[in-house]
């Protein structure tokens, strides 16, 4: 069996690194680009930070939700050709990213105008639009994966979408970008990496590489989360993150998730909860039913977390690693129960239902059924 790797063309890391950007675009022969961003972060001045980078004429697409929908994506495409650009440069989070995917890959394989037919693996046969993104948030790392999520408002569902054709020629993670995120962002999207690095490390396609990258990200976000969030200047910690973030995306993009993923996206397109928020709240629950299929495992992310196992029995050791996951988020101040965020008890059924459906769910290291994902979701009730 061959263990497939698929990672960006070039990547930069550091404060100020969208520096790169005029080298880039230059060496590229780039003419003209739409810059694809979050309309909150084009009032808070960030974008700004990039545009001074750019070399060519660009223009701006900001007409997309938090939970980026077929329709978003759809009218990204009419921007996209309207425009007579050759590049998209994405600024913003993990939702700004992927839009610019979807708009990237329909752009180059019309064929998929209608968006929902690139759920799950599309054989799509051209690259997308060359991508350069510039990420400004610390959780999703969409700048080195082959995955993208779209809402389907017909079916209220989240499609996840597996393409290697989807992935940015150039990521451009620079922390500079991210120092505004308040603290409830950063506490957010620091646990969204966290479940990447966690569900990467435990699923079925996991293996000796993606082992490495996904410990070391455990290892950095448990020493810098803190910090980043409270301490929201602390550069140091807010370039740990951001590292963090890209090197669980490594790993994670090319082995798969499991059932944290699948019960979050649900609820992200039923009723637009942050998607680092629902990653959050349930990854505690879910390591707990996961933990007898990967108790050694657990004990090795109980170390990467700082926790001394030493005289630890595996059991002990492993149940460790689910304490100090539930630490991390209560000292963060996520939300700990679904009915604390608004959902409504009724929607269980039909949330597990999609959750059962979502690709994610095969990579899960234990095996589980609408009824038991229903069990998992009355837990988080």
């Amino acid at each position: 069996m061959a263990n497939r790797f698929v990672l960006n063309e070039t990547s930069y890391f550091g404060s100020g690194a969208r520096s790169v950007l005029k080298e880039e675009i230059a060496r590229r022969g780039f003419t003209k680009a739409l810059l694809v961003a979050d309309k909150d972060l084009v009032g808070f001045g960030i974008v700004a930070l990039v545009e001074k980078e750019l070399p060519i004429p660009y223009e701006v697409f900001t007409d997309f939700k938090a939970n980026p929908t077929v329709k978003n994506v759809q009218a990204g495409v009419a921007a996209f050709h309207k425009s007579g650009a050759d590049l998209l440069i994405a600024v913003g989070g993990g939702s700004c990213i992927d839009t610019a995917k979807g708009v990237g890959i329909i752009a180059a394989n019309p064929e998929y105008a209608d968006v929902v037919s690139l759920e799950g693996v599309a054989p799509t046969k051209h690259k997308c639009v060359p991508i350069i993104a510039l990420p400004t948030t610390a959780g999703t790392a969409a700048e080195v994966t082959i995955n993208y999520v779209i809402t389907d408002e017909v079916s209220g569902r989240k499609m996840v979408c597996v393409d290697p054709n989807d992935i940015p020629i150039l990521a451009i993670v620079d922390a500079e970008l991210m120092a505004t995120m308040p603290a409830s962002l950063t506490a957010a999207t620091g646990m969204d990496a966290l479940t990447h690095a966690i569900e990467g490390y435990i699923t079925k396609g996991a293996w000796e590489l993606s082992d490495l990258l996904e410990l070391k990200a455990i290892e950095l976000i448990s020493k810098n989360l803190r910090t980043a969030t409270f301490e929201g200047k602390n550069m140091e910690a807010r370039e740990n993150m951001a590292l963090a973030q890209y090197v669980a995306g490594m790993a994670f993009s090319n082995v798969g998730l499991g059932c944290v993923h699948s019960m979050a996206h649900p609820l992200g397109a039923r009723f637009d909860i942050a998607h680092g928020v629902a990653n959050a709240l349930l990854l505690p629950i879910v390591m707990e039913f996961n933990l007898p299929a990967a108790k050694a495992k657990y004990g090795d992310i109980a170390r990467a977390m700082g926790v001394n196992v030493g005289g630890m029995s595996e059991d002990e050791a492993a149940l460790a690693a689910v304490e100090a996951v539930k630490k991390l988020s209560l000292d963060l101040k996520i939300p700990q129960r679904l009915r604390d965020i608004g959902i409504p008890e009724e929607a269980l059924e039909q949330l597990s239902k999609d959750a059962f459906a979502d690709v994610c769910t095969g990579g899960n290291p234990r095996e589980v059924s609408e009824e038991i994902l229903l069990g998992l979701y009355r837990k988080a009730y």
